[in-house]
């Protein structure tokens, strides 16, 4: 009989997880952009110790190779939405050399927020210095040692950051990029008029090694016999540039929709702003500097190039101290930007069972694998220590990872080309068709330019070497034990991490609905969520809530109590939503309730929630016209004066839909 009052919602709970938090291609770029656009700071005077005074065209080269890089990033998130290098290279060539080439991408991470923290400490100590007489203070800063100091400090601040949560953290990297975008006009305004007074010399484009940036190779007439060899072992010590681009495919996960057309616009304003600003103020600083002061700043470049600019010394003082300002926000950024990814490529290798569950244990409070942050934090502050402060020491380290988890991408999404043959979102360009067969000749010229840069950087990167294979096989090393001694507790298949919020009434759900419309999605089979994703489709996030509702069956006269856990086959379910939600870019607000009557619970919970439409997927035991006459005779039953009508939509799985106005 319908209506009877034994049926009813006994518990209500809200799931929540940082996984269903989404951003903008401007906060996508901005995150990515305070690693690769970072490097301006630290890239020309790195890359001019170890190759001259011609650097700067060879950053220019590796800027714009960068186009290159951020399409077959591109192409790799088209493929998989939690992308990322671990994921592509398992697919590819198996679990082994994914977790050898997620070790050496974790030797990157870690010494990229090592590297632009420290830089940030050098600009910051190279202005104190320079105030300090002005202000009639007699101290002299230590460089390498207050720059360890301030890098710690920097570590400490992004790792709190990224404990609250990416939507907090990419806010802070997206003002930081306003900031940058300001100081460039100013510095490329002011270095205009100073070239205007004191006239501009292009770099010369030739090299000049010292033996340290021979490494093994210094002694041989290679790179002088074989021009190529020597064009090669220049382009890699100014490959520092396209530090952070595997960012990208992490923060693809959060982008908003749509979220390819986002990701494009996100790889375009992070190759414009990377090939403008890196390599014109490398260019400036050579260009404007002379030579005989350029060796002071080869650790602040940006800072010597504004104290060489035409005008008083109080307002090149001024800019300096905009730029130190601004290069350390962005600088920092960079730390935010490798706990990002770090923490992105950790949670690929956990999902896989590679980690022990303990690893993704969210935060209580903020939904976040806050155990991961905590370890990445700690490898960056240990590299910051170990490297007590040293700038070129850090920056021939750090490559190794970056280049050879980029060897491996590239490999492995040529060879998904030919394992994968359906249809893609977007494919890298420059593609021969000989006969049934497709030649990916673009991605083969990449793959060709990465593995000859890093067999060169090989035998010319001694520390990088040393120290990327070390740690390379050490994590590799942690990878393996933890997998051994995960086996057998793993479910064999991902189950995503959730928060759960007890509420008393289903009325309590609307203080965590915030848009003036809603949306009830009714969930149960974790294979049947095509009338989600077809809501979807439809929905207006800017103005429409989208409440995903389970509900969880229980008879008796009695149940009750707070839920705690949730089942695996409902941890199964759950985890298919968010992926859902993740492929379209749109936020859902995953609900459960526990009843004895499935039609009770949605129309209860339609109605608490203020719903104006509620779609339904097909049932395997009721027919269309039986679940609608079910729906009908509950919500009549319950439906109070002043509620408003509603719309309901039983999807079919081939897309065709029946609707019904009740």
């Amino acid at each position: 009989m319908v209506g009877k009052p034994s049926r009813r919602v006994a518990e209500v709970v809200v799931l929540s997880t940082a996984m269903l938090t989404f951003i903008s291609f401007w906060r996508a770029a901005a995150i990515v952009l305070c690693d690769m656009a970072s490097t301006a700071w630290y890239i020309g005077g790195i890359a001019e110790q170890a190759i001259g005074k011609g650097a700067p065209w060879f950053i220019l080269g590796v800027m714009a190779f960068s186009a290159c890089i951020l399409a077959l990033e591109t192409e790799s998130a088209a493929i998989f939405v939690r992308g990322g290098v671990y994921k592509v290279v398992r697919e590819a060539m198996g679990r082994n050399l994914a977790k050898v080439s997620v070790s050496a991408l974790m030797f990157d991470f870690t010494l990229t927020g090592a590297i632009s923290s420290v830089a940030a400490g050098q600009y910051l100590a190279g202005l104190l210095n320079h105030a300090f007489p002005h202000l009639h203070i007699g101290w002299r800063l230590n460089p390498d040692a207050f720059s360890v100091f301030f890098a710690v400090a920097a570590v400490l601040y992004f790792w709190r950051q990224n404990i609250i949560g990416i939507e907090e953290s990419s806010d802070k990297s997206l003002k930081i990029m306003r900031l940058v975008a300001v100081m460039g006009l100013v510095v490329f305004g002011w270095s205009l008029v100073t070239i205007w007074f004191k006239g501009f010399s292009l770099p010369p484009f030739s090299v000049s090694f010292d033996p340290h940036s021979l490494g093994w190779l210094a002694g041989t007439d290679w790179p002088r016999k074989i021009g190529a060899v020597g064009l090669l072992v220049a382009f890699g010590h100014a490959f520092l540039g396209l530090s952070g681009v595997e960012t990208l495919v992490q923060v693809y996960r959060e982008m908003e929709a749509p979220k390819h057309g986002n990701l494009k616009k996100a790889c375009l304003v992070i190759f414009l702003t990377c090939f403008l600003l890196t390599a014109g103020m490398c260019f400036l600083a050579v260009g404007i500097i002379p030579d005989a002061e350029r060796a002071k700043y080869l650790d602040n470049l940006i800072a010597g190039l504004a104290m060489h600019q035409v005008g008083p010394h109080w307002a090149r003082l001024g800019l300096q101290a905009f730029v130190v300002g601004v290069g350390s926000l962005i600088l920092c950024g960079a730390v935010n930007t490798a706990i990002v990814g770090s923490n992105g490529v950790l949670n690929r290798m956990a999902e896989d069972g590679v980690m022990p569950e303990w690893f993704r244990y969210l935060h209580p409070r903020y939904g976040t694998t806050h155990r991961m942050i905590n370890m990445v934090a700690l490898l960056q502050i240990g590299a910051v220590i170990a490297s007590r402060g040293n700038l070129y020491l850090l920056g021939e380290a750090y490559a190794f990872g970056l280049i050879w988890s980029l060897v491996f991408n590239a490999a492995s999404i040529t060879a998904l080309r030919f394992r994968r043959l359906g249809p893609r979102e977007w494919r890298l360009p420059f593609n021969v068709r000989i006969g049934g067969t497709e030649l990916p000749v673009g991605l083969g010229f990449i793959l060709a330019v990465l593995l000859a840069v890093a067999c060169v950087n090989l035998l010319t990167k001694r520390t990088a070497t040393v120290a990327g294979i070390a740690f390379t096989v050490g994590f590799y090393a942690l990878f393996w034990a933890a997998e051994r001694f995960n086996r057998g507790k793993a479910r064999g298949e991902h189950r995503e991490k959730v928060n759960l919020r007890n509420e008393e009434t289903v009325e309590q759900v609307l203080k965590h609905l915030d848009k003036p419309n809603r949306v009830l999605v009714a969930v149960r089979d974790p294979h049947g969520l095509h009338h989600l994703a077809k809501a979807l489709e439809t929905l207006d996030e800017e103005t429409t809530e989208l409440v995903v509702l389970y509900c969880r069956i229980h008879y008796g006269m009695s149940f009750g109590g707070d839920v705690e856990s949730l089942g695996p086959e409902e941890e199964h379910l759950f985890t298919r939503v968010i992926e859902v939600a993740e492929r379209s870019g749109k936020t859902v607000v995953p609900l459960m309730v526990v009843s004895n009557d499935p039609f009770y619970a949605i129309a209860q919970s339609a109605q608490a929630v203020g719903a104006g439409e509620v779609v339904l997927g097909t049932s395997g035991r009721l027919s269309l016209e039986n679940q609608l006459e079910r729906l009908a005779m509950t919500w009549g039953a319950m439906q109070k004066a002043d509620q408003g009508a509603v719309t309901v939509r039983v999807v079919q799985k081939g897309g065709a839909e029946m609707v019904a106005d009740l």
